[in-house]
């Protein structure tokens, strides 16, 4: 079977797990594109990639010369949205780093073209791949937790001025969003996940406590309540003195209490249930990774799960609607905080352009 056509268009901080993901699935990388020639040659000799990989600073251009089967957008958030559409406009299967979009508009527009087309979109929330996330979602489909009380997601993590001054891009509401939209998505999305998908409201109150050369908050702390009457509790922080502490998730149900760990929910360090099915000790050590990043291994079945999506034209397992709901929920912690109000979902419309001014930046 011939390798897919691959091009990857943004060639920044994630750009390595991209590209390490389509060699180990045997990709054909026809393409890099970046604005920054400096960035794409840092890639060519990092992955001993040869001239039969072009480089372009133009991704219409890139488009159109290499017609590629599959591109992955690894650019700034805000430009995710219309490089996307162009994509699926020049018949290009995509990988979209998350926030898939950063308004509810966007997303919609994703999501019909991907009907139109029939083309495949990924939402790239690599943890819902990891070994641990994986066993936990095999007991919660078997219902192993009985009724669901509650679940928590905690992003306890640190980011400095000079992460900051990196990328002026970052930080800011036209094409970031604070904490949780870059920090905490990932989580934020394994928790609506979990405890059903479905959201019914959303009280929060967001922050910028430590960092004020940039526009969105810092701190966020959310209450919510899904639809099957359970309740979630989110905590993302940049804050943490002086770096990363943990990103963890827990769930609470009648029958069964996990808590996954971590530098990105990739160790299982607590796994009680009532059916007594498994040895909690064994489990632990069996699904346990220590990555040597907050970016984790998921990358890589992420990408084999793609390339399967499109040779037999089933949906992804993380597709354009999983991408909405997460990018929907930021936005309903971001408006609750906003206003002060209640927020109930389906969010019809919000983007992270609604907040500009908000800590008065």
């Amino acid at each position: 079977m011939e390798p897919i056509r691959y091009a990857l268009i943004g060639c920044g901080r994630i750009s390595a797990n991209h590209v390490a993901a389509a060699q180990a699935n045997n990709l054909n990388i026809v393409a890099l594109c970046d604005i920054d020639p400096a960035c794409m040659q840092e890639k060519m000799e990092q992955f001993a990639l040869t001239e039969q990989t072009h480089c372009y600073t133009d991704y219409q251009t890139m488009l159109q010369k290499e017609q590629p089967t599959l591109v992955a957008i690894a650019t700034e958030s805000g430009k995710h949205a219309q490089i996307a559409l162009d994509c699926l406009q020049a018949s290009c299967n995509v990988i979209i780093e998350k926030p898939m979009a950063m308004s509810i508009a966007d997303a919609d527009r994703i999501i019909e073209e991907m009907e139109r087309t029939g083309l495949v979109v990924c939402a790239c929330h690599q943890n819902r791949f990891n070994k641990s996330v994986q066993k936990i979602r095999e007991a919660m489909e078997a219902g192993r937790f009985g009724k669901l009380f509650h679940g928590t997601a905690h992003i306890r993590w640190n980011r400095g001025e000079e992460y900051y001054r990196q990328a002026p891009w970052r930080g800011t509401w036209e094409q970031d969003g604070g904490a949780l939209m870059n920090q905490c998505i990932h989580n934020i999305d394994l928790l609506r996940w979990m405890m059903g998908d479905e959201v019914s409201e959303v009280m929060a109150f967001t922050d910028n406590l430590n960092h004020p050369y940039i526009a969105a908050e810092d701190l966020g702390v959310a209450l919510i309540r899904f639809a099957n009457g359970s309740y979630g509790i989110v905590e993302g922080t940049t804050n943490v003195y002086p770096r990363n502490l943990e990103e963890t998730l827990y769930l609470f149900g009648e029958k069964g209490t996990v808590k996954a760990g971590g530098k990105s929910v990739n160790i299982i360090e607590e796994w009680r249930f009532a059916d007594g099915l498994d040895d909690s000790d064994a489990v632990k050590a069996q699904f346990h990774e220590n990555p040597p990043n907050v970016y984790g291994f998921g990358h890589t079945p992420l990408y084999a799960d793609v390339i399967d999506a499109i040779r037999t034209g089933r949906r992804p397992y993380i597709d354009a609607y999983a991408g909405k709901r997460a990018l929907e929920l930021v936005l309903a912690i971001y408006q609750a905080a906003a206003t002060g109000q209640k927020v109930t979902l389906p969010l019809k419309q919000c983007a992270t352009t609604d907040f500009i001014g908000r800590f008065g930046r």
